[in-house]
């Protein structure tokens, strides 16, 4: 008689690895609580399609991180590997901006000033409000995740101390891994083997869920999610996966030579969890990149669904 497998999601069948969060191994002391387990019944096995024929299929390098609301990294492939950032930084810049607000270091109501010197080739909202020449720090943090807008992002750097004062942010809520080193649109360059602007799946991932879930006020928090949940940019990739009765919010990331997205999603059950995923070179165009980052969703969250939590809430 076969006896369901206590275990991190999908080791079992030698395509994802777990390890304990970021956030479990951060560098002040962790507010997480103790992970949960996850009892996973072998038929789950048969129906999950191998990542790694995802990735192969598309010619490029593919990682992949699952963290629940505890923490806990539930389920990953190539989860520690380097990947550009590219705009998926936007998310947690946003956070800082929201945290720093919490903090009383400025006020969201606060406007920064802006030029024509300032608007980048993709700057829709900047671009929009060159005449007034200012948004408030709330409208630009807005404007970085819902859209994307690349100076929204450059305008909101400073407030944070630049890339170097973003890199910090990270170490703080336990991230030692993400690094920003340019802004936009510099940070796209994506050359081989440069470690700068680049993160892992699951660094990204446990640093949103560790700010979503338990370092930012609910208020903030709430407003987080309605700039993922009104993104715009990801509709093809992991919202494009998501089983009958699932829910995400996202920021993508796209460098050119990269395809990412890093999503809250949540359950029928309610239960929600930080997906991201990374595709690094693929050699196929766009719309099959797209296709392969909702495959990989699918996969991920219909093995999820599976699973009984059983341990600490």
């Amino acid at each position: 008689m076969k006896h369901p497998m206590r275990l991190a999601l999908l080791t079992a069948c030698a395509l994802f690895a777990a390890a304990p969060s970021l956030a479990q191994e951060s560098e002040r002391p962790s507010l997480m609580p103790p992970a949960p387990r996850y009892v996973i019944p072998q038929s789950a096995l048969k129906t999950v399609r191998n990542p790694k024929m995802i990735e192969e299929g598309t010619g490029g390098r593919l990682g992949v991180a699952l963290v629940d609301s505890s923490g806990a990294l539930i389920l990953g492939f190539n989860r520690d590997e380097r990947f550009a950032m590219c705009s998926t930084f936007k998310a947690p810049l946003a956070a800082a901006i929201l945290l720093g607000a919490e903090g009383g270091k400025f006020g969201l109501e606060g406007q920064v000033s802006f030029t024509k010197d300032d608007v980048l080739p993709y700057a829709p909202v900047v671009k929009q409000n060159l005449k007034r020449g200012r948004l408030s720090m709330e409208e630009l943090a807005a404007a970085a995740v819902e859209v994307s807008d690349n100076s929204a992002a450059n305008l909101l750097l400073p407030m944070v101390g630049g890339p170097e004062g973003l890199t910090a942010f990270f170490r703080a809520y336990g991230d030692t891994v993400s690094r920003l080193d340019r802004k936009e649109p510099d940070l796209n360059e994506n050359e081989p083997g440069d470690p700068r602007d680049s993160t892992s799946p699951a660094a990204m991932a446990a640093l949103m869920a560790r700010l979503i879930f338990k370092d930012m006020k609910p208020q903030s928090a709430e407003k987080l999610r309605t700039w993922l949940s009104r993104s715009k940019t990801g509709d093809r990739r992991i919202k494009a996966g998501l089983p009958e009765g699932w829910t995400s919010g996202g920021k993508t990331g796209s460098c050119g030579t990269a395809y990412n997205d890093v999503a809250l999603v949540k359950s029928p059950s309610g239960a929600e969890y930080l997906l991201a995923i990374y595709l690094d070179r693929p050699a196929v165009d766009e719309a099959k990149a797209d296709a392969a980052i909702a495959e990989t969703a699918a996969s991920a969250l219909d093995f999820v669904a599976q699973a009984k939590r059983e341990g600490p809430e």
